[in-house]
């Protein structure tokens, strides 16, 4: 069996790929590896807005007390709270069943330990193999042993007065407008800004179990964009299904995406004496454009692998304040141990409101170089083609000595679906275009 920990938990379609049956597993398998030598362990559950969720809370809940732990179901809370009440309620783990940005067919399950942090590659694999060896080891208790359930009908309200807790403006006179993606901000974001005395405005916040990511969101802005214009917001917040993510639309309804966001939280935190070594991290997907802002700035942009998970990482390492990537996967270590979309959102209008100018105009401190992203079909036999294949990687370095210096090709393999990525980024996008198109024809070709 191959691995069944993806780059961001446990994903796939529900019922078909992500069964009830897994989900059981996973919460009797997680609760053993995550609570060892614990007695009673406590472990939290949240879900987003998906239909599939109620049938997999159940499923993960009925494992968690087959092993003789306490499930505090939270409801529906985006990723981020997980995160938070798993410290503040002092439970062993915190468990989130969503698959964030991804259509209403997909769900998943990720595991937080007991400090808030997603689990390493590691702990992954041992609730994996305690799976795989059919639970050998792991006791069956019975009678007064079993694991109770209880529903903690405030957790989502300590979140929002945490993250509220984490500015100190007041939005009075500032108009937000909210696109909630039907998914976990749908309560959240609009309490939070009105309790902050923002005019807030709001679209996809209905969700019905089936509409959560449905062009709506971080994923598809373009109705928030316009809808910023025309109700004549000072700014604009997507966030996507379980609002860990967040991007932002300006005034004049132009996307700021994660590398804007970055770029003018890493200018505002450094400003206030607040960004450690005056460093950002960021993936090596990130913009050109943010390398060249950051340097006029002084700042220093520290790379990643993609995804979250290694920003984290090396943000711990080093304790390093600000990280993130372009998606508005955003991470202020100080607040919060993973992406935060309510907290970026916050954090971005603080410092519009704060620093009385625009968001447009605070974007222009950066300008993006365009970026061209093709997908490549290939087999998850043969993702690393354009590591071995030579004339593949003539073209790369062909592609590279065309670009003059002012640009670049990076290549990567999804971690969810049987594709390559083809990035590239340059001065023209006709150019860039034509190039990226040519040789993600190229890898489709050759892995036939």
């Amino acid at each position: 069996m191959g691995r069944m920990f993806g780059t961001d938990g446990v994903r796939g379609i529900a019922n078909i790929e992500l069964t009830a049956n897994l989900a059981y597993n996973l919460g009797r398998a997680g609760a053993y590896v995550l609570t060892e030598g614990t007695h009673k362990p406590k472990i939290l559950v949240g879900m987003d807005t998906r239909i599939s969720g109620d049938m997999l809370e159940s499923a993960l809940v009925a494992g968690i007390l087959s092993f003789g732990a306490e499930a505090v179901c939270v409801g529906v809370v985006p990723t981020p709270a997980i995160a938070y009440l798993t410290r503040k309620l002092g439970a062993d783990a915190g468990i989130m069943i969503s698959a964030s940005h991804n259509p209403v067919e997909y769900n998943g399950i990720k595991f937080f330990d007991n400090k808030g942090y997603k689990l390493s590659d590691e702990l992954e694999d041992a609730i994996q193999n305690v799976i795989e060896t059919n639970f050998e080891s792991v006791p069956v208790p019975q009678g007064g042993e079993v694991g109770r359930k209880r529903i903690e009908e405030s957790a989502l309200e300590d979140y929002i007065e945490y993250v509220k807790s984490s500015i100190n403006v007041d939005f009075k006179g500032v108009k937000i407008a909210l696109d909630c993606a039907n998914g976990s901000a749908y309560e959240s974001a609009v309490e939070t800004f009105r309790d902050l005395g923002a005019e807030v405005v709001v679209i996809n916040n209905d969700p019905d179990g089936i509409n959560i990511n449905k062009n709506c969101g971080s994923t598809h802005p373009e109705e928030l964009m316009e809808y910023v214009v025309k109700k004549g917001c000072d700014l604009g917040l997507a966030f996507d299904g379980d609002a860990d993510r967040c991007l932002a639309v300006d005034e004049k309804g132009n996307l700021i995406n994660g590398d804007y966001i970055l770029s003018i939280c890493a200018k505002e935190l450094k400003k206030q004496g607040r960004l450690k070594d005056n460093a950002l991290v960021v993936t090596v997907m990130s913009n050109l454009g943010l390398d060249i802002a950051m340097k006029k700035e002084g700042i220093v942009p520290i790379k990643t692998k993609v995804g979250d998970r290694y920003v984290l990482e090396e943000m711990i390492k080093n304790d390093y304040k600000l990280g993130g990537e372009q998606s508005g996967h955003v991470i202020f270590l100080d607040y919060n141990t993973t992406g935060d979309g309510l907290l970026t959102g916050l954090q971005l209008a603080a410092i519009v409101k704060k620093n009385g100018k625009t968001l447009s105009e605070l974007a222009s401190m950066m300008k993006e170089l365009p970026q061209v992203l093709v997908n490549a079909k290939v087999p998850n036999d043969k993702k690393n083609i354009h590591e071995v294949d030579e004339e593949i990687k003539n073209e790369i370095n062909k592609i590279e000595d065309a670009l003059h210096g002012v640009g670049r090709v990076l290549i990567r393999p999804s971690g969810t679906e049987p594709l390559v990525r083809v990035m590239l980024e340059g001065e023209n996008q006709e150019e860039i275009d034509k190039m990226a198109h040519k040789l993600a024809k190229m890898i489709e070709e050759k892995v036939k």
